[in-house]
């Protein structure tokens, strides 16, 4: 793919004018300095590494021999701008941990680094000569032809000088006329130049940027974007969730303590038994409420984290639940909101489904990862055919790159296992400010 805006700028009659022969001209020449510096350095790694390889002191020198293409990849990524403005996407992936081996384990298995590496090797062999080929001939022949009276001034005495090796000024007119020919050749040999940069920068692309790093791209930003719906699916949740409370509860909270008044002041019948019903009537629809606020988004997960609020979906269930629980922190809300909606879910299948008699929660922090697991004694044969509760939890789950396996054998017991990566960080996640309700 050609670099869009210098070849167009040099279609334009006012190329010349512009900066991009300028940057064309530094685009190349910055070239042939980091291959140098490549060159030197690849040949440093190599020859070193491989001579200390049999005492071990040199197995670290080849790993970044290895590792070479990287940095390079990366500068030449920034490098790039200088002639194309389309910003050329990282192919590589971010460590499953963390510290230095988990980075270096993951990189060690990507194609992209080896491909960077291949880029390097030729780079430092094949096109940065090439680069310094042309930018020299430019700057010898345009510099030769232009210096022509300088070197006769100077050099020769002021009698004569040779131009380009090739013939001889014997006269300061003739000089003059050498530098004459050079200042008019300059902008025609700007072109050209400008045509190796735009195929150097297309070349540079095609080798760092393949079809499977664009692939990976779009899939990154589809991530990122399921992210941000869920964020917005959940900032709504709780709206909706702070708007039943503070709205539609107390109203019926307000009808339900009017119509309790108004039945200690011992109207005659009927209409003490009407207020009775509809007393009874509010009072069953403020209790459905609250459970809808509860499902929607519990408060006690925003207040006191997960621990408790999976104590408090335990303390409702119909089937006795352990709940052994050891989390060091608050951990990110979405990390929370998945996992607690999990578990709800789980222990309504466990009182639903199961038949069980006993059930346990346990949960706790393995390595950068959120582990929670559900067990039960019952039946068993659970599966996400059953129904759409679990391929919700699954859903929900898997936007934050986490996993759900369901070990549900005939006859049980039932094993809902879900992981979630996560980093315990209470200050990096921000909580929507609550008053105490009631």
């Amino acid at each position: 793919m050609h670099s869009p805006s210098l070849w167009q700028a040099l279609r334009s009659p006012r190329y010349l004018l512009s900066s991009w022969p300028w940057r064309s001209a530094a685009y190349l020449l910055s070239g042939v300095l980091v291959g140098l510096a490549t060159l030197v350095s690849l040949l440093l790694l190599a020859v070193t590494g491989g001579a200390l390889a049999v005492v071990l002191i040199g197995v670290p020198l080849l790993l970044m021999f290895a590792l070479a293409g990287i940095p390079l990849a990366a500068l030449e990524r920034r490098r790039l701008r200088l002639v194309d403005p389309v910003v050329l996407p990282d192919p590589h992936r971010e460590p499953d941990g963390t510290g230095p081996a988990a980075w270096v384990r993951v990189r060690l298995k990507e194609p992209a680094t080896w491909r960077e590496l291949g880029y390097a090797l030729l780079f430092a062999c094949v096109l940065w000569p090439l680069e310094a080929l042309v930018v020299g001939t430019v700057l010898v022949v345009c510099g030769g032809l232009l210096a022509t009276p300088v070197v006769m001034a100077t050099a020769g005495g002021g009698e004569e000088a040779r131009v380009l090796k090739i013939w001889l000024a014997g006269s300061y007119p003739q000089a003059f006329t050498a530098a004459l020919v050079g200042m008019l050749l300059l902008p025609v040999l700007v072109y050209p130049l400008g045509l190796v940069a735009v195929g150097r920068a297309a070349l540079t692309r095609a080798l760092l940027s393949p079809r499977d790093a664009a692939v990976d791209s779009r899939i990154q930003e589809l991530g990122r974007s399921r992210m941000r719906l869920v964020d917005a699916f959940e900032a709504e949740r709780r709206r909706i969730e702070r708007d039943l409370h503070d709205g539609a509860q107390q109203r019926l909270v307000a009808l339900s303590m009017t119509l309790g008044l108004a039945r200690l002041e011992n109207p005659g019948e009927p209409l003490s038994g009407l207020l009775t019903k509809a007393h009874d009537e509010a009072g069953t629809a403020l209790v459905e409420i609250r459970e809808l606020i509860r499902g929607i988004h519990p408060q006690v997960l925003t207040d006191r984290g997960l621990k408790d609020a999976v104590e408090d979906v335990a303390d409702r269930s119909t089937v006795p639940v352990d709940v052994r629980f050891e989390l060091p922190e608050r951990l990110p809300e979405p990390v929370e909101t998945a996992a607690y909606f999990a578990v709800s879910e789980a222990l309504a299948n466990v009182a639903k489904h199961s038949g069980a008699d006993r059930a346990e929660v346990s949960g706790g922090i393995a390595g950068d990862d959120l582990v929670v697991e559900v067990r039960d004694d019952g039946a068993g044969g659970a599966d996400f055919a059953g129904g759409t509760g679990l391929q919700g939890v699954a859903d929900r789950i898997s936007v934050l790159d986490g996993r759900l396996r369901i070990s549900s054998p005939v006859g049980g017991p039932t094993v809902f296992h879900v992981r979630i990566p996560c980093r315990p960080a209470t200050a990096a996640v921000p909580r929507t400010p609550t008053g105490k309700r009631t």
